[in-house]
């Protein structure tokens, strides 16, 4: 039984009972939320040490990081000194986007981590394509399943699949011209899958399939977002609107299968534009979790788009989204390094703390108040405790301060708050 059949049975299970503490909510409440599909609940459950996640209405914005391996960075132990820092640095769940050593690594990762773990199965599929017979695109709708049924049956929690991207939306695409064409990599594979075979998308004719599975392991499908725009010129096209509507209908489909669902959104997105996106997709989605990459705001800042993505976020998770996937430096330049990894991950907390503030999650604003009061006793230690990064925080305040100096080395002997402290006290002004 999955989370959403348990919670239309009127049932509470020890996974909505983690979540609803850990989110401060009623039990009652998430319930009801889960069986209305305004909320996930991401715990596969052949997973049963896992770390539960909820995603979704009324609940604290979540971050996701991605690591994985590549052709030209191959290495697992390196992805998993990365799975360690993303969830050092705070990531609520990593996904295991690997297109080299696949199975050996999404297992490792599964092993390794107590956080949800997603995966792109399209990504495996076309690893061993082109392992065993040189291309990409030569794999069969059998091929596709079995890897399906293999990931969940290892563990993972949620999957991204392309179930929008149909024979109709690429013609309008081709029609209507785009400046990045698709930018999805998963996207692209099915979109060369379909004109090499001259077939339907497989995700889409056989849904019904993919929902099987997916409703017998619990795993939470996330319907992604192959027509996601690659650059502010192509966002909020025609393209994109269309898989949006397929992938509304999608979600309907699923949520009378009982299996959980939730919908992935653009890509690059001019900041006028991230609320209209945010509305849109909850208004034809009948209101299911929106897990956006970004939105990245500007398309000129190569090295800094874990910032770009930051501002997008804020204003996207404050709209209405409920799960953020990090944006590192390195987006468009290469494969991240731990540092971009942990640079990524906190700027997307950040994003979505402030999204929180807006939308009043329990303890957001309290965390806020803690930080004011420990700045205005110069209590340094709790200030570095409270930071979005304490190890940044402490960092910072051991490599450019003097040794035991109540004040920093910004204002020293003009410290604003000793001097008010002195001079105003708390009943006035001294004369």
């Amino acid at each position: 039984m999955t989370q959403l059949e348990a919670a239309r049975r009127g049932e509470i299970t020890p996974e909505m009972g983690f979540v609803a503490k850990k989110e401060g909510i009623d039990p009652e409440v998430l319930r009801k939320r889960i069986a209305e599909g305004t909320v996930v609940i991401l715990a596969n459950n052949r997973r049963p040490h896992l770390n539960p996640c909820g995603i979704g209405r009324g609940l604290r914005t979540k971050v996701n990081a991605n690591i994985g391996t590549s052709p030209s960075r191959p290495s697992i132990e390196a992805e998993l000194e990365k799975l360690r820092v993303a969830l050092e640095a705070g990531a609520d769940t990593v996904m295991d986007l690997s297109t080299v050593g696949v199975r050996e690594c999404r297992r490792r990762i599964l092993s390794a981590s107590p956080v949800p773990v997603g995966t792109v199965p399209v990504y495996q599929v076309a690893s061993e394509a082109q392992d065993e017979h040189g291309s990409i695109v030569e794999f069969t709708v059998s091929d596709l399943f079995r890897v399906i049924e293999e990931q969940a049956a290892d563990g993972v929690d949620f999957m991204t699949v392309h179930c929008g991207v149909t024979l109709e939306v690429v013609e309008r695409l081709r029609r209507e011209g785009r400046i990045a064409d698709i930018v999805s990599r998963g996207g692209s594979i099915l979109v060369g899958w379909m004109l090499y075979h001259e077939k339907e998308n497989p995700l889409y004719a056989e849904y019904d399939r993919l929902l099987e599975i997916a409703r017998r392991f619990d795993v939470t499908l996330s319907l992604g977002d192959g027509f996601r725009p690659g650059c502010l010129s192509d966002a909020t096209d025609r393209a994109q609107i269309q898989e949006l509507l397929i992938l509304g209908e999608l979600v309907d489909r699923a949520r009378e299968a009982g299996v959980q669902v939730m919908v992935e959104g653009p890509g690059h997105v001019p900041l006028e534009a991230v609320e209209a996106n945010v509305l849109l997709e909850k208004r034809l989605c009948h209101g299911a979790p929106f897990y956006v990459l970004g939105p990245i705001v500007t398309d000129v800042a190569p090295g800094y788009d874990h910032i770009a993505a930051a501002i997008g976020g804020a204003l996207a998770a404050s709209s209405g989204a409920d799960f953020i996937c990090v944006v590192t430096p390195a987006e468009h330049l290469g494969l991240p390094t731990v540092e971009d990894v942990r640079e990524g991950v906190i700027a997307a907390r950040l994003a979505a703390h402030v999204a929180d503030l807006v939308k009043g999650i329990p303890g957001a604003w309290e965390w806020d108040r803690a930080m004011s009061e420990a700045r205005k006793a110069l209590d340094w230690e709790k200030q570095i405790a409270l930071a979005l990064d304490p190890v940044k925080a402490e960092r910072y305040r051991r490599e450019r301060n003097v040794a035991f100096e109540e004040t920093c080395s910004m204002c020293g002997s003009f410290c604003a708050m000793r001097l008010v402290e002195r001079y105003l006290g708390k009943t006035g002004v001294r004369c």
